[in-house]
C-alpha cells in the first residue's frame, strides 16, 4: 500500500471523530415559560435577538428547547425537571414562578431569569453585584410599579370614586400588589375593589362582578398568565366601556387604553445576552443581576375617543409613545 493511502486511511477515523464531536457540541438552551408561546412572540424574537448579540443564532450554532405551562404554574417542576434531564447547557426563565422552579430543578445548571420581584428576598440570589450559585438575571420590580399605575389611572379618570384591582391569584406577588394598591386608593380617598382570575373563564367572570360593583375604572396586576390574555382584556373593557391600565405596551397595541411599565423586549433580549454569554464561559456569579432603565407609558387615543375619554395634558406630554 502505497504511503498517502495508508496515511488516508488512517487518518480518516481521526477526521470522523472531530466531527461528530462537533455536532455534539451544539450548546442547547432550555426556554422554560409559564404560559403560551404565542402571546410571547414577540419576547421570544427579543431573547433570540439577544442570543445573536453574543454570536449564537438558533438552528444554527445553538439549539433551543422550549417548554411552556400553557398558564399552569403547577407544571412547571415537571417541565423543569425534563429540561435538567436533557442535560440543557443553560435554562432561560420568563417569570418568578419559573424561576422557582428551575432553581429547584438544579444547582448545577446555569439559569438566566426574569424576575417580576426582589430576586434576593426571593433567596434566587445572594445580592444583586454577587449573585452566588448557580443563578443570575433580570429583575423587574413589577409589583412596585402597581401603586403608579393605580396614580396614573386615577388622573385619567379624575372622577372616579370605585376603582378594582384584577390580579391573579396564583401569582406569587398578589398580596404584595395588593397592599401597594391598597395603600395608594387610600391616599386618593378612592374605594377598591379586588378581582381575583387565574382562568380565562374567571377573567369573563370578573368583568360581570366589575359592572355589579359599579367601578369606574379598572387596574389589571402584573401578571404572565394575564398579560398572555391581553387581547382578552382588551375586548371586555371594550365591550364593558371601562377605562383600565396594563402593564406592558403590548396591550395597548392590542386596543388597551393606557401601560406603564418596563420596556419588556429590552428585558428578554438582555434575557438571551446572558445565556450567550454564559455559554461562552462566563459563570452567573460574574454577571450582575440587572434591572431595567427604560419605562415606558404609552396611551392609545383611538381607545380613548371609543370610551369618550380625553386625555389629560399631563399624560400626554409625559408619553413615550402615543397611539392614534
Amino acid at each position: 500500500m502505497r504511503r498517502r493511502e495508508l496515511l488516508l486511511l488512517l487518518g480518516a477515523p481521526a477526521v470522523a471523530r472531530p466531527l461528530r464531536a462537533q455536532q455534539a457540541a451544539v450548546p442547547v438552551i432550555g426556554f422554560l415559560g409559564s404560559t403560551s408561546p404565542a402571546p410571547y412572540a414577540i419576547q421570544v424574537a427579543a431573547f433570540l435577538r439577544g442570543l445573536e448579540e453574543t454570536g449564537y443564532i438558533e438552528g444554527q450554532n445553538v439549539t433551543v428547547e422550549y417548554r411552556w405551562a400553557e398558564g399552569r404554574f403547577e407544571q412547571l417542576p415537571a417541565l423543569a425537571a425534563d429540561l435538567v434531564g436533557r442535560k440543557v447547557d443553560v435554562i432561560a426563565a420568563d417569570a418568578v414562578t419559573s424561576t422557582r422552579a428551575a432553581k429547584d430543578a438544579t444547582s448545577t445548571i446555569p439559569v438566566v431569569f426574569i424576575s417580576g420581584s426582589d430576586p434576593v428576598q426571593r433567596g434566587f440570589v445572594a445580592s444583586f453585584a454577587r449573585p452566588g450559585g448557580n443563578l443570575t438575571g433580570v429583575a423587574m420590580m413589577v409589583a412596585e410599579l402597581a401603586p403608579k399605575r393605580f396614580e396614573l389611572l386615577s388622573e385619567m379618570v379624575p372622577q372616579a370614586s370605585i376603582i378594582a384591582l384584577l390580579v391573579n391569584p396564583n401569582n406569587v406577588q398578589t398580596d404584595v400588589v395588593i397592599k401597594g394598591v391598597g395603600e395608594a386608593a387610600r391616599a386618593k380617598a378612592v374605594e377598591l375593589q379586588i378581582l381575583k382570575a387565574s382562568t380565562e373563564g374567571e377573567i369573563d367572570a370578573a368583568f360581570g362582578t366589575l359592572m355589579q360593583l359599579q367601578a369606574d375604572a379598572l387596574v389589571i396586576g402584573p401578571d404572565v398568565f394575564l398579560y398572555s390574555r391581553r387581547e382578552q382584556l382588551v375586548a371586555l373593557a371594550a365591550r364593558y366601556r371601562i377605562p383600565a391600565i396594563h402593564e406592558w405596551r403590548g396591550s395597548v397595541a392590542a386596543g388597551g387604553l393606557i401601560s406603564y411599565g418596563a420596556d419588556i423586549t429590552s428585558v428578554f433580549r438582555q434575557l438571551g445576552i446572558y445565556a450567550g454569554k454564559i455559554l461562552k464561559g462566563a459563570k452567573p456569579d460574574d454577571l450582575p443581576v440587572q434591572q431595567p432603565t427604560k419605562f415606558e407609558l404609552v396611551v392609545n387615543l383611538k381607545t380613548a375617543d371609543a370610551l369618550g375619554l380625553t386625555i389629560p395634558p399631563s399624560i400626554l406630554a409625559r408619553a413615550d409613545d402615543v397611539i392614534e
